[in-house]
């Protein structure tokens, strides 16, 4: 009988190990996602209707100060900075249907997509 048992307690433990690396992994992608609208959200607002954009200094500094006040030190101005980015080099290569809306097009994490933004800019 307690071999069974521990079958029981090594299949339960691999389900939550498994369930445990799918949450983390959607939290990735979750906010991978978040950080490519926050870019968008600051592009839509440097550009205001325009089809240049105004870059301004101040204003990602501003957004820092009351974002990190609120939500924690995620939100540098620097992090800001490649949000914006983020969405510039990645807008063109997203889908833009209906149902893309509802599948996260993002599958590796943040830090990756950093580390991959900053080899584009060497090579450019």
């Amino acid at each position: 009988m307690k071999k069974s048992t521990e079958n029981l307690l090594q299949s339960i433990r691999s389900l939550l190990l498994a369930s445990k690396k799918r949450v983390v992994l959607q939290v990735h992608q979750t906010m991978t996602l978040t950080y490519f609208q926050i870019g968008q959200y600051i592009i839509d607002f440097e550009q205001a209707g325009n089809e240049r954009a105004v870059y301004s200094k101040k204003t990602m500094e501003h957004l820092s100060i009351r974002l990190r006040k609120e939500f924690g030190r995620g939100f540098s101005t620097r992090n800001l900075e490649q949000m914006r980015q983020f969405y510039l080099t990645y807008r063109n290569r997203i889908p833009q249907t209906v149902s893309a809306e509802f599948e996260n097009p993002f599958q590796l994490s943040w830090s990756h997509y950093v580390f991959l933004m900053r080899l584009h800019a060497c090579r450019t």
